[in-house]
């Protein structure tokens, strides 16, 4: 069942160069049910930072019967947290103006796990069975068989459930860095090896910021908030008190646990998830020509997308990349 979160955060407009209309009421839809990885959205929400610039922002939470991008595109919300660049894509590949305004993960969390001993490289996990669910078969394993040899014949449906894994030290499986590790940890009682699929090559960004373009040509001034607003949630929330912010995650998904809060914020630093390669240089949420195209590219020569996408449409670099908040990381 979808449960809306509003969180009224109180303080006055604070002056800023790109304070926006005071208590501008904005709505943002996550992709997923609440989880350490929104969290930087969460934090801007509990400490008042989207209000300081004027925004009272509504966080509405996803799932597995909740489209919320569906309602961005009907004009209901404001902002959604897209997944990856392959969404972008295929908005411009359909003709729909949705616009990536920021990449606040600069590594895609997607993994593939193995057994202890089983695989001790990328290479090795060439000679496993590998439990792929649909959506991953038809995107970044395709990159995986074109990119790095991987083979149809050596997939089988993963049907999210990791009995078969856990039985069988020959399968892999594929998982989110925070989830399926830590569910193998528990269940099966040991460490598994984990290899993200981003250090082997998979460049695109995830957790996004997406809006319409109408709304960036019409409200310039509410996006530049929302996203600086968010950007300076994310260094808030790993590096300085996120006790409210997680207060708000349990509350909005009463299936979440400190534990598990934890143990994906440890991964997250760990992996540079949010921080790593630009995002050192000039701060969360950067997108670059180059690695767009770069990613751009790789799909097309696996087959997943079109050639011929006017793929720089797909986002805009204008509101990210200006070292906002990187003076927060502890030194």
């Amino acid at each position: 069942m979808k449960r809306k979160i509003q969180i009224l955060a109180a303080g006055a407009l604070a002056a800023t160069g790109t304070a926006a209309l005071a208590q501008e009421e904005v709505t943002f839809g996550t992709n997923w049910v609440a989880q350490a990885e929104h969290g930087g959205f969460y934090q801007s929400v509990a400490d008042g930072t989207y209000a300081e610039c004027g925004l009272d922002v509504t966080i509405v939470p996803g799932g597995p019967q909740v489209n919320n991008r569906a309602l961005m595109l009907a004009g209901r919300m404001d902002f959604h947290m897209g997944g990856d660049l392959l969404q972008a894509f295929s908005a411009v590949e359909q003709g729909i103006p949705v616009v990536s305004v920021a990449a606040i993960f600069q590594k895609h969390p997607q993994v593939i796990l193995a057994h202890p001993g089983a695989a001790e490289s990328w290479e090795d996990l060439k000679d496993l069975t590998l439990l792929i669910g649909d959506n991953g078969f038809q995107s970044y394993y395709q990159w995986m068989i074109a990119a790095h040899g991987f083979t149809p014949e050596q997939r089988q449906p993963y049907t999210f459930n990791p009995a078969p894994f856990l039985a069988d030290t020959g399968i892999g499986m594929q998982g989110y860095l925070s989830s399926e590790p830590y569910l193998v940890e528990q269940e099966g009682g040991f460490v598994p090896e984990v290899f993200l699929i981003a250090d082997a090559g998979y460049s695109t960004y995830a957790t996004t910021i997406e809006t319409m373009a109408d709304t960036i040509a019409e409200r310039p001034e509410i996006v530049t908030c929302f996203v600086e607003g968010s950007i300076l949630g994310w260094y808030n929330y790993l590096y300085g008190d996120n006790a409210a912010a997680n207060a708000l995650i349990m509350e909005a998904n009463p299936e979440m646990t400190q534990d598990k809060i934890n143990y994906a914020i440890e991964k997250m630093l760990e992996n540079g998830i949010v921080i790593s390669g630009d995002a050192e240089e000039v701060g969360i949420g950067v997108i670059t020509d180059e690695q767009v195209g770069g990613f751009y590219e790789a799909m097309v020569e696996a087959g997943v997308v079109s050639d011929g996408l006017d793929w720089q449409s797909a986002y805009t670099t204008d509101f990210v990349g200006n070292g906002l908040g990187m003076d927060l990381v502890p030194e």
